[in-house]
């Protein structure tokens, strides 16, 4: 007979948060057995303690006189097989010994690391088919591994590893007739169950996007945020730039038509975005394979080479799954819009040695801008390889194709936004925008040892756009024609990206060392045609009483009438680079760096009437350092400060011929983060960034530049991610940022960048109920704001401050989830960024509904 037993125990603290009032919360845990003892065990209670060490107290006693004896005089014992079985609530290990002898286990001495649960078993001998080790990756949801492992002669270890913090699904270790829990685990007797967990948090405590290791944020000298896969099915997530609105100090800035995510970091240009850290091609990214959003602060170019002082953002993709997982989900909502997905994953062989994914989504959209539709298909699968106990190959494709309309925006009158309404369509009713984005990649890892890995990683990506649309150019606010003109953009890009590292841990007597060894080559080229009808033949438009003219793609198919050219552009980007990680003591670590990188250029340039091709090129060589320190003066607090720089080639040209210095940015920040029992963490950082050498036109030689142009923004962060209560979790950010015009030749010094508010602040929060007949049933509130900014770089007009108010109904039980997501809940009239000028506002969306219902088994 089976019997069960949970408990659960309480500990209170309090905290101050700045963007909220002061809150309280209890950090709930609970307790599982399983063996066959009918007898209720006594549990001592935990009680907290700095280190990392976590009490468990699920042994089971001896009930007969043998096997108190096999208990301790039992002479080492042979396990001789290890076996996974996914359960209703988590993981169990078997291990299997020879003739059925009993291990030695004292549950009492099992401990975490870092991410990981360990039970050391003494007195025991590994002999497996496979060796003396046993290694098994993703076994299910939220474990990246678990090892069984001879570390010494007559000792093993059980080493669960999270995928980002601790395991939280229950981890069982059994072994014959017993079994023990290897969850931590707080104890207090007669208090009823309440299940909750980190793969259901906020909160995630390590990323790799800051050093390209798997470090707690805690530890990196640098803001990071994350979003997590939590957060993104909580609000129906669906673009990135929706996913992003939740990280201080990051802004949308652009999005060519809606056809691209264009972001702004503490006041500069995103450019640059990563797919599992490598440049990912531009467009709408697909967010249903996306297992987390990670955006680190400021200059990163000494981990991904010529990149903007800003920050970056990487999007980490959902890896295979051990354990057959099967997961589909319906949304519908406002303006017509539909979308199904899947997400299935598992084992395709009995030893588990070949693992799949298979992500997929169709999206079919309506608008409520006139004239404006979309539809989109992606799929990607996932193969992974386990080739011995110390390797494993990845191979990554995924196809995209979205086609949408072309769509501009609104334009600016005078020093605001034109008075007409938000649906109102300002191109041609048949603007088009088609692109097909296809990738495919691998990833090599192999171990040498549990001190030393390589990697190498390899992606190749094409993408082939096409767009047609009556372009914008300028507004007559005496009459309300606007000029435009109709062309097309035809692009064919292609990047090929190589990384190769080495990572290993070493100790220099009591200083432990984290040490990366890395190269990596990027090239990008790019053929790139536009067409466009002559001056003057294009139709205007009447911003207030639109007559569209029904321009087709067959307007640009006569010489007589049209122009353009053609563009070849190719860039090799070769770097090398070594990290450091110190941990100096406990408490005191230390990051150091450097990145050399050699940037190549060459470009064609041919216009339609002309027959002789101009051609260009240049080569920049750029060094790029980062140092960084994290006190940690309690066990929750770490204190940092760090220093980093970055770069960016130019294009501009000198009227002597010579070609503009790259721009240079450099980062000085200082902050504190609190990670607070593994339930709440904090970011507050304050930063200067100043960015050099950019590139400003020369007054006194027209359609040249000059590299004096400085641009220097300052700013305070504050990020707050985790779990109050359980069943209550919140997500909330406020930035402050001053972005200046320091150095310029046809900007006023003091002017404040364009697209870039003082002021941006966010919450959201969801709680749902965990007890009783209405388990399951949650809601959500969101509210953003931002503050009102300039237009453009000459300050001619400003896009107005908004607060924006979302909210939430979700219930889930067993397998099922029905949610109902609304989206601007007031129906604010607001403008998220600009195109380019005065001409391309993007206006943000009315009152949009969107529900959902999902199952997983």
């Amino acid at each position: 007979m089976n019997v069960r037993k949970f408990s659960v125990s309480t500990q209170l603290m309090l905290m101050g948060v700045v963007s909220s009032s002061a809150i309280a919360w209890t950090l709930p845990g609970w307790a599982q057995l399983d063996s066959k003892q009918q007898k209720p065990l006594h549990l001592t209670p935990f009680t907290p303690t700095i280190s990392t060490t976590r009490q468990h107290h699920f042994s089971r006693s001896a009930t007969t006189l043998r096997e108190w004896v096999a208990q301790i005089e039992a002479a080492t014992v042979q396990v001789t097989g290890v076996n996974l079985n996914r359960t209703d609530t988590g993981l169990e290990i078997v291990l299997q010994t020879a003739e059925g002898k009993p291990l030695q286990v004292d549950a009492t001495k099992f401990r975490s690391e870092g991410n990981s649960l360990i039970a050391d078993i003494p007195n025991a001998v590994l002999t497996l088919p496979e060796g003396n080790e046993f290694r098994s990756e993703n076994p299910v949801t939220g474990i990246t591994a678990v090892n069984v492992t001879q570390v010494s002669a007559s000792n093993i270890s059980v080493i669960v590893t999270g995928t980002n913090a601790l395991p939280t699904t229950d981890i069982t270790l059994r072994t014959g007739e017993f079994a023990y829990s290897l969850n931590p685990e707080e104890s207090e007797p007669d208090e009823e169950i309440v299940v909750t967990g980190e793969q259901n948090s906020y909160r995630v405590p390590n990323a790799a996007t800051g050093t390209r290791t798997d470090t707690p944020i805690r530890d990196i000298p640098q803001s990071i945020q994350v979003i997590p896969q939590q957060v993104l099915k909580d609000q129906s997530v669906i673009r990135l730039t929706d996913a992003l609105r939740n990280v201080s100090g990051v802004v949308q800035s652009g999005g060519f038509g809606q056809t691209d995510d264009q972001l702004n970091i503490r006041g500069f240009d995103a450019a640059t975005i990563l797919r599992d850290g490598l440049i990912d091609l531009n467009g709408l990214r697909e967010t249903t394979s996306v297992e987390q959003i990670e955006v680190l602060k400021g200059p990163a170019s000494i981990l991904f080479g010529n990149v903007q002082p800003g920050g970056v953002i990487n999007l980490v993709s959902k890896r295979p799954l051990r354990e057959p997982y099967y997961f589909a989900d319906f949304s519908a909502g406002s303006f017509s819009f539909y979308r199904p997905t899947i997400d299935f994953s598992g084992p395709l062989n009995p030893e588990k040695t070949v693992l799949y994914r298979l992500n997929a989504a169709y999206e079919n959209a309506g608008s409520f801008r006139d004239f404006v539709d979309s539809q989109r298909f992606f799929i990607e699968p996932v193969l992974d390889f386990k080739i011995g106990n110390n390797t494993t190959l990845s191979l990554n494709l995924n196809y995209l194709y979205d086609d949408r309309t072309f769509d501009r925006g609104l334009v600016a009158f005078g020093r605001g936004i034109a008075d007409i309404p938000r649906s109102r369509f300002l191109g041609e009713p048949d603007d088009n925008s088609e692109i097909k984005d296809f990738n495919v990649g691998y990833r090599l890892e192999h171990r040498f040892s549990e001190n030393l890995t390589l990697r190498n990683v390899f992606r190749f990506g094409s993408q082939d756009s096409l767009n047609f649309r009556a372009e914008p150019l300028g507004l007559d606010e005496s009459t309300g024609e606007l000029l435009r003109n109709y062309r097309s953009n035809d692009t064919d890009s292609r990047i090929y990206s190589l990384q190769t590292e080495l990572v290993g841990k070493f100790a220099t007597g009591s200083v432990q060392h984290t040490l990366l060894l890395g190269l990596d080559f990027f090239r990008q080229t790019q053929d790139f045609t536009r067409t466009q009808l002559r001056g003057g033949l294009t139709p205007t438009i009447n911003i207030f009483d639109p007559i569209y003219s029904f321009l087709q793609p067959s307007a640009l198919n006569d010489p007589a009438t049209r122009t353009g050219f053609n563009s070849v552009t190719k860039t090799d980007s070769l770097g090398v680079f070594l990290q450091d990680q110190i941990a100096l003591a406990d408490n005191l670590k230390l990051l150091v760096g450097g990145r050399f990188d050699v940037v190549d250029q060459k470009s064609e340039f041919l216009p339609f009437d002309e027959s002789e091709v101009s051609e260009s090129g240049q080569s920049d060589q750029a060094f790029t350092p980062r140092i960084g320190i994290v006190y940690q003066p309690i066990q929750p607090i770490s204190l940092y400060a760090s220093y980093s720089r970055s770069f960016v080639p130019s294009f501009g040209q000198r009227v002597d011929g010579s070609l503009l210095e790259p721009e240079r940015g450099t980062q000085y920040e200082v902050g504190i983060k609190a990670d607070l029992n593994r339930r709440l963490s904090a970011t507050l950082a304050l930063y200067q960034i100043t960015k050099t050498n950019i590139a400003t036109p020369d007054l006194a030689n027209e359609g040249f530049s000059l590299a004096i142009g400085e641009q220097r923004n300052r700013g305070i962060e504050l990020d707050i991610a985790g779990e109050i209560l359980p069943g209550w979790r919140i997500l909330t950010s406020y930035s402050y940022t001053n972005a200046e015009i320091t150095k310029s030749n046809d900007l006023p010094v003091g002017a404040t960048a364009a697209l870039v508010p003082q002021h941006k602040a966010s919450l959201w929060t969801t709680y749902e109920i965990q007890r009783g007949n209405l388990r399951g049933l949650g809601f959500g509130l969101g509210l953003f704001y931002v503050d009102a900014r300039p237009g453009d770089l000459d300050s001619s007009y400003t896009l107005p401050s908004y607060f924006r108010t979302d909210a939430a109904i979700f219930y889930q039980r067993d397998n099922w989830k029905a949610a109902i997501n609304l989206k601007n809940l007031f129906d604010v009239n607001s403008f998220e960024s600009i195109n380019y000028g005065r001409v391309s506002v993007v206006p943000g969306a009315p009152f949009t509904v969107v529900g959902s219902l999902s199952v997983n088994f």
